[in-house]
């Protein structure tokens, strides 16, 4: 099992030679093709390795972090220099002086998850710095739980794909359903049901309305509209004042769920500020006609109505107000609880929206408890190194950044999910010590002074499952541990016999027997569960190969709210929908007030910026691999234009430039550049770019923190800022950018070749 799909192995000369399908999926993921020839790419990390400044001088600040080389030693080697430094640091700065870093994608597994093992190992460490929330929805996690009590459950239990195909009559997507995302699923996935739930809904006559810059952010056939980037809350507020205005909002649902649509009233029609937020006022932001505006508006009122915002939306600065606003609209038009109407966050964000849940516990590796108070938004990792002892607002809160000696890395990488990536690469160089897992010479490993070889989820026995997948899989090893790699387990174990509590660590289980005891914890709730399917035991499991598990089907979000707002309230401070927050309101925020409105954005195509970078790049997620993983796979690489990122553009747009489809472009801003493979498109909007994250990150000079990416990592041009002062979210979505042909010799492609 892998985040992109069940699958069987053929295996040979010690990797996968082929892979093929789970049958039972019917629209299988094509990223899979990445999996052959990864195990013993030669960007594999052979042993442990330690850069040579660090092993000379010893630990401290280092400007050639990413540029310098590293030495391999051996393994006790390697734990007693790592044991001696988190002792150090520990006993001279305290336990909050050590971030955790880990995203927690590098194995579907539940037991080998290395989110999971870093976290349970540093707890018995004694704590330290965390993150709280993640890249793909950090604004959406806090503005949600205040706005409708949770943010969870907005995807993990929303309404379900059969519901949508037999009930909705118009579905309207903001940010489209993109196809590719649906590829993915934290933890696995054994079914892509979303591109058969919309053909099902067309077949039954129901209608599909994308509202995004690219036409394929949905898949089939459905009324385009392709507005300016970043105004989708304009053109929510402009079908919001025709409701208003024109009487076609529930003012009962108003009235009994939700609180606060008073105030947004009198924003909405400009009697608080004089600007009436209308069809033509949204026009001008949005370039998107007024009486389609209008005519969009009556239709949505006049049927079953699903209003869809995908996670993108929130991933730009003032990202909250796009969900916030989408929560706004679909709660007017009264419908939120009913089957196949009202609200959805992230349908085509990821391969859970929309699918049944699991209604028992998973099986779960206990992480222990975290002492250390201190922790950081996901994405503000860079302000973290470079800002120590300054205070920043979050959520109402004030906090202050600790002094951080080391970073600890295990599962990820920064270089694919964070922005501005010369600002990253200084704040890199300000810690004593970074130590990362890995099993492939990332960007991220190549930055670190410790580098531990970690198998890949092919050569390891584990379990696989997520909430939104009803079958349990016994992921059995393909083939035999690269080289010198060890699971991250045995390395924690290593590393804590070393520091004194290796025994509460291991519980003196080995990887198997926790595979077996995890299995046999989330048999006892299956079987507590009077409606349980099976639950075999672990041995007969293990043969089988997988298990279905029992889901919840037929589920419409808050339909147990809409049926007894008193007995089921929402979680918020009213117990209902709150279109007006007291508590954001009181926070007394610049960029994010008491209700959903419009703020105009940083990188926006009208305003001054955009006379010295015209282009608006929209910097989405790959669809041919997950992240920047296995970039060096054959799905990926087929997508490339001369070894670079493509990059696709209106045709329009590259004659005005001279270009041509296969010329290799400079893209660039004031904050970075990139090489890039022109791909020439009429379904991208004139004046919109689309550069995928992903490629590993390539500088021309590794020494030169601002170098050109050779490679086309767009995070050398986006902006780290966040998305408001209430959540710190991620805002790598949007950057403005120009574009020119790049004559001179092309560079060579290092990103794959280890730095040893």
């Amino acid at each position: 099992m892998a985040h992109w799909g069940m699958f069987d192995v053929e295996s040979a000369d010690g990797d996968v030679s082929a892979v093929h399908p789970y049958a039972g999926d019917t629209d299988p993921s094509p990223i899979l093709g990445n999996l052959p020839g990864s195990v013993r790419h030669r960007s594999r990390i052979t042993g442990p390795a330690v850069r040579r400044g660090w092993l000379e001088h010893g630990p401290g600040p280092s400007d050639v972090r990413g540029a310098d080389e590293f030495v391999q030693v051996s393994w006790d080697e390697l734990l007693d220099l790592l044991a001696r430094e988190l002792r150090r640091v520990v006993d001279r700065h305290g336990n909050r002086a050590i971030f955790g870093g880990s995203y927690g994608w590098a194995s579907a597994g539940r037991f080998h998850h290395a989110q999971s093992q870093i976290h349970r190992f540093l707890n018995m460490l004694g704590g330290y710095t965390r993150s709280v929330h993640s890249y793909s929805l950090g604004a959406t996690g806090v503005i949600m739980p205040r706005v409708v009590g949770t943010h969870w459950k907005l995807f993990a239990r929303s309404t379900n794909w059969d519901v949508i195909a037999d009930h909705t009559d118009l579905m309207v997507c903001f940010g489209g359903v993109p196809l590719k995302n649906t590829a993915v699923n934290s933890g696995g996935t054994s079914a892509h049901p979303t591109r058969g739930a919309l053909d099902r809904l067309r077949e039954r006559g129901g209608e599909v309305v994308s509202i995004s810059p690219l036409r394929d952010d949905l898949h089939g056939r459905c009324e385009w509209i392709a507005p300016i980037p970043g105004s989708d809350v304009a053109i929510m507020l402009g079908l919001a004042h025709v409701l208003a205005s024109e009487g076609l909002h529930d003012k009962d649902f108003l009235e009994r769920y939700c609180v606060g649509y008073d105030r947004f009233e009198s924003y909405l029609l400009g009697i608080d500020d004089g600007v009436p937020k209308s069809p033509q006022w949204a026009s001008a932001l949005s370039g998107m006609p007024a009486d389609q505006i209008v005519a969009l508006a009556r239709r949505m009122a006049a049927g079953r109505t699903m209003l869809t915002v995908t996670w993108s939306l929130q991933r730009v600065r003032y990202g909250e107000q796009a969900p916030w606003m989408g929560v706004t609209l679909a709660a007017m038009l009264g419908q939120i609880g009913l089957p196949g109407g009202g609200f959805g966050h992230g349908y085509g964000s990821m391969n859970e929206p929309g699918l049944a849940p699991v209604p028992y516990p998973l099986p779960t590796l206990f992480q222990g408890s975290n002492p250390v108070p201190d922790f950081i938004p996901v994405a503000a990792i860079a302000d973290l190194l470079l800002r120590p002892g300054e205070e920043f607002d979050y959520d109402g809160r004030r906090l202050t950044y600790p002094d951080t000696r080391l970073v600890y890395w295990a599962g990820g990488n920064p270089f694919h999910h964070h922005q501005d990536l010369a600002r990253l690469r200084r704040a890199l160089a300000r810690p004593d010590t970074i130590v990362v897992h890995e099993p492939y010479w990332t960007p991220m490993a190549r930055h670190a002074d410790i580098v531990i070889p970690s198998t890949t989820s092919l050569e390891r026995n584990d379990l696989a499952c997520t909430r939104n997948d009803p079958l349990l899989v016994a992921m059995h090893a393909a083939v035999p541990r690269y080289a010198d790699a060890r699971d991250d387990y045995d390395t924690f174990s290593a590393l804590a016999h070393r520091l004194g509590f290796g025994e509460r660590f291991t519980e003196g289980r080995t990887a198997q027997e926790w595979i077996e005891h995890l299995y046999e914890q989330w048999r006892g709730f299956v079987l507590a569960d009077p409606a349980h399917l099976e639950a075999p035991a672990f041995d007969e499991f293990w043969v089988r190969g997988h298990v279905r598990m029992r889901t919840e089907d037929g589920l419409s979000l808050f339909s147990d709210f809409r049926d007894d707002p008193r007995r089921s309230p929402l979680t918020t401070p009213s117990g209902r929908i709150e279109i007006f927050s007291a508590d954001i309101d009181g926070f007394g925020y610049d960029d994010c007030a008491g209700h959903p409105r419009w703020y105009e954005p940083d990188e926006w195509l009208g305003g001054e910026r955009a006379q010295r970078f015209p282009l608006h790049l929209i910097a989405n997620q790959p669809k041919t691999r997950l992240h920047g993983q296995l970039d060096h796979g054959a799905a990926s690489q087929a997508s490339k234009i001369r070894g670079r990122e493509p990059i696709r553009l209106h045709p329009a747009d590259a004659a005005e430039r001279g270009l041509v489809a296969g010329d290799v472009v400079r893209v660039f801003n004031d904050r970075g550049a990139c090489l890039a493979g022109v791909v020439l498109d009429d379904d991208v909007r004139p004046g919109v770019v689309q550069l995928s994250t992903g490629a590993w990150y390539d500088p021309l000079d590794p020494a030169d923190p601002a170098s050109m990416c050779v490679h086309g990592n767009a995070n050398v041009l986006t902006a780290d800022i966040g998305s408001s002062r209430l959540s710190h979210g991620c805002t790598g979505q949007h950057a403005l950018v120009q574009i020119e042909r790049f004559d001179g010799d092309l560079p060579p492609i290092n990103a794959f070749d280890p730095p040893i």
